[in-house]
């Protein structure tokens, strides 16, 4: 589990920062899809944790990825 080494208020800084990207990017989301696109998100936000300064920062560069990267 990638979020099972953070404590608890990078835990919570995490999932702001998945809701507010998910906030962002799910009118785009076709119908149908929204489970596997989720669970895209949810990794590209993992992957940022470590380096991201904030919530916006990490909000930031999450939807970036999504949007840059191919399904």
């Amino acid at each position: 589990m990638p979020f099972s080494s953070l404590a608890p208020e990078d835990v919570a800084r995490t999932k702001a920062a998945f809701d507010a990207a998910w906030h962002e990017i799910k009118s785009t989301v076709p119908d149908g899809h929204e489970e596997k696109e989720r669970t895209r998100l949810a990794y590209i936000v993992a992957s940022f944790v470590a380096v991201a300064d904030d919530v916006a920062d990490l909000t930031r560069r999450a939807v970036e990825r999504y949007r840059n990267s191919t399904h």
